[in-house]
């Protein structure tokens, strides 16, 4: 019988900040808003989770809370669950102020609870500690970086949350094997076959096998940062995750927005440039999301400093818009990759 998740919370009549304008919501501090897993997106997840996890006889089910983001502490074989994920309201206030919900779909969230559950086994068994794990993924205790360089084109790395967020730290890329091999349809055997990636997954198929019906080593069910203790506005909270994926590169674009735009007079066949950028803002952002794997907001922060750039240099667009939005996707994508190899990726989880 499968066992569903269960929470301590009873459902309630959905509280008065639901029905606040945004400005009114983001005076709210988070440990107010009565938020629980029960009845939502996660509750379902985790029993699929839980499910995936028994059909290979693994006995832990990592535990779950709401916080401010997604992650699994040291020491604590649990997962940490971003508090938007509770609350449909609270995920239109998220893709207002990131530009985007992560993990805000049963797909995506799936894919960054089982990266998560990875975590969670590593710290359980301690397999950071044996021979072979330190052997094919590295030093657990390497520094861990704010940033990383990674390497789109190598073979040595599953491609799972995002295409290079294994080269980010060896749990990282334990982390990210481990969600490939536990998805029943990743098809890992035929679509890593002849990369070297392949014996990390075989590594991570073995080791499990070796662990089926065994109790964790480690066991607590603490739970860090839980909602109920973040006194912390939502203002407070956008204010500093804006902060804290800023982009700074003001005149990056001026070789290539001139020559975009400036050969172009002031007409009416003519619009000026910076309009331009702004109405096809969306469009460019989730085109080169989709291609780098680069958060939105990240993205959206470039294409705002394009647009301000623009208005400086008074540059216009003109010709076929077509041609202009291809070409803006080009210029985009190559100032996003530059700064993934710049070292200024994200590692959040």
């Amino acid at each position: 019988m499968k066992k569903k998740v269960q929470t301590s919370r009873s459902k309630v009549a959905a509280p008065n900040w639901q029905r606040m304008s945004d400005q009114k919501l983001l005076d709210q501090r988070i440990c107010d808003l009565g938020l629980s897993i029960r009845g939502s997106l996660i509750e379902k997840c985790l029993n699929r989770l839980y499910g995936e996890i028994d059909k290979h006889g693994l006995t832990l089910r990592p535990h779950c809370w709401l916080s401010d983001d997604w992650f699994s502490p040291d020491g604590i074989p649990g997962i940490a669950v971003p508090f938007y994920m509770a609350d449909p309201r609270l995920k239109r206030l998220e893709q207002k102020q990131m530009l985007e919900v992560e993990g805000g779909t049963e797909a995506w969230c799936m894919r960054i609870l089982r990266h998560e559950a990875g975590h969670a086994y590593d710290t359980a068994f301690r397999l950071h500690r044996r021979k072979q794990y330190k052997e094919i993924f590295g030093n657990y205790h390497a520094p861990y970086p704010d940033t990383y360089r990674p390497r789109p084109h190598s073979k040595n790395y599953v491609q799972h949350l995002e295409p290079c967020y294994a080269q980010a730290h060896p749990s990282e890329d334990f982390a990210e094997t481990f969600a490939v091999w536990l998805n029943p349809r990743s098809g890992w055997r035929k679509n890593y076959h002849g990369w070297k990636a392949i014996k990390k997954i075989e590594y991570v198929d073995n080791l499990m096998s070796q662990i089926v019906g065994q109790q964790a080593k480690v066991k607590s069910r603490a739970k860090v940062d839980p909602v109920t203790r973040i006194k912390t506005t939502l203002r407070d909270h956008y204010e500093m995750r804006h902060q804290r994926y800023e982009v700074s590169s003001k005149n990056a674009f001026d070789y290539d927005l001139k020559k975009l735009f400036s050969q172009f007079a002031k007409s009416r066949r003519t619009v000026p440039a910076a309009s331009f950028l702004q109405k096809n803002c969306g469009d460019l952002t989730r085109s080169v999301a989709q291609w780098t794997g680069e958060y939105r907001y990240n993205i959206s922060q470039l294409v705002r400093e394009m647009i301000d750039r623009c208005r400086e240099l008074e540059l216009r667009a003109g010709g076929d818009e077509r041609v202009l939005k291809q070409d803006a996707i080009v210029i985009l994508t190559v100032h996003t990759m530059n700064r993934l190899h710049g070292g200024h990726h994200r590692v959040a989880l």
